[in-house]
């Protein structure tokens, strides 16, 4: 049974393009089912998460790591009586937007793009959601729930300022009400993100031999699950030592959610969703201890992992693909597939051809990028 300030199936605000609802499914059911069988789904597969796709086939990509939010938001939203539907969709689409290899790939396109209105992964996850997807016959996206796109904008906290332009252009169609927190599923998604990465790029970078378990037996909840583990099982081999170890790490983080989340609710005694909004603050959070553990770890996996000469060395090949890439599109722009030429044509101004470029680029998966970078004969 959902809790009163949970998001209520039967109380969407509906989607931009009315239609009727499935008899079998709540709108979020469809939501999450639209999201899987999209082709931006799809290309998760082959997109990098820390390391290129091809580097080894044990690494997570954006595909598995999405799958893994939300097998981890669905246990918090459910736990604390929220949608968990609702929670799905979000985490599985919060990726959407990822360019080619990782952060790296999203920086370089920023940087491109600075001049034309920049790039951001959120905004160009809801621009493939509401855009991009062209499958259905009576409007363009996957015309999702307003809920759901409301999670996707801003399930890191309100958006205000400056918008990315992708979400402004949205947000003038179908107002997202993007000065508010969204609705406790939507910041569920969120901490299900950061306690995936935080865990498996532990797990990535001990597979990768960037750093030991003894190493990360020094940093804070790691060391004492791993003093856990070995107190119950002496002399257990490597592999399962570093699982046994990893999943308390991970099932700390999730209790300190859980725990830490119920009493803000109680606090702020919400009777609906709208209530949750209207707060000046997030109910789904992190305690400020084990937040300040955590920032421990990200600063050993930022110095350790993400700023390793082999990861440095890649990233640096991977920002000149998509530069190469960007120039070669922007100069030549009748080399981009039949369907692009097609929109190529309508563009009016660089700006509009920038941006065209852009959500080409972005849609591309690694191999894709490496792939079209050698067949042009780039960066030679």
């Amino acid at each position: 049974m959902l809790a009163s300030f949970a998001t209520q199936p039967g109380a969407s605000r509906g989607r931009l393009h009315a239609e009727g609802e499935s008899e079998f499914r709540e709108p979020y059911q469809r939501d999450r089912d639209r999201i899987i069988h999209s082709s931006g789904f799809r290309r998760l597969k082959h997109k990098t998460q820390v390391f290129v796709e091809h580097e080894g086939d044990y690494f997570r990509t954006r595909l598995t790591h999405s799958i893994e939010v939300a097998q981890v938001a669905r246990t918090i939203s459910g736990a604390l009586g929220l949608n968990s539907h609702l929670t799905e969709a979000v985490a599985l689409a919060h990726d959407l937007g990822h360019t080619p290899f990782g952060h790296t790939g999203e920086d370089k396109l920023d940087e491109l793009m600075t001049p034309f209105g920049g790039f951001d992964h959120n905004a160009q996850a809801l621009k493939i959601v509401t855009s991009l997807e062209r499958h259905y016959a009576n409007w363009d996206g996957l015309n999702l729930t307003w809920e759901t796109l409301e999670g996707i904008a801003k399930h890191n906290g309100p958006v205000t300022g400056d918008l990315p332009y992708a979400l402004a252009e949205y947000n003038a169609l179908h107002d997202l009400e993007l000065s508010t927190h969204a609705g406790a599923e939507a910041q569920v998604a969120a901490l299900a993100d950061d306690i995936a990465y935080n865990n498996h790029d532990l797990h990535d970078g001990l597979r990768a031999g960037l750093f030991t378990m003894e190493e990360i037996a020094e940093l804070p909840i790691v060391g004492a699950a791993i003093s856990e583990v070995d107190g119950l099982y002496p002399g257990l081999d490597a592999g399962r030592r570093r699982h046994e170890a990893l999943r308390r790490v991970f099932g700390v983080m999730v209790e300190d959610v859980l725990d830490t989340s119920q009493a803000l609710l109680k606090a702020a005694d919400p009777k609906t969703v709208e209530d949750i909004r209207a707060l000046d603050h997030a109910v789904i959070r992190f305690s400020p201890e084990l937040w300040s553990d955590l920032k421990v770890i990200r600063n050993f996996l930022f110095t350790r992992m993400y700023r390793a000469p082999s990861v440095v060395e890649m990233r640096t090949r991977v920002t000149a693909v998509v530069g190469d890439l960007f120039a070669q599109f922007m100069a030549h722009p009748m080399e981009l597939p039949d369907e692009w030429c097609r929109e190529i044509e309508a563009a009016d101004g660089e700006t509009a051809l920038a941006r065209l470029v852009s959500d080409y680029i972005a849609g591309m998966t690694d191999r894709f990028a490496l792939q079209e970078h050698a067949r042009l004969g780039l960066g030679g």
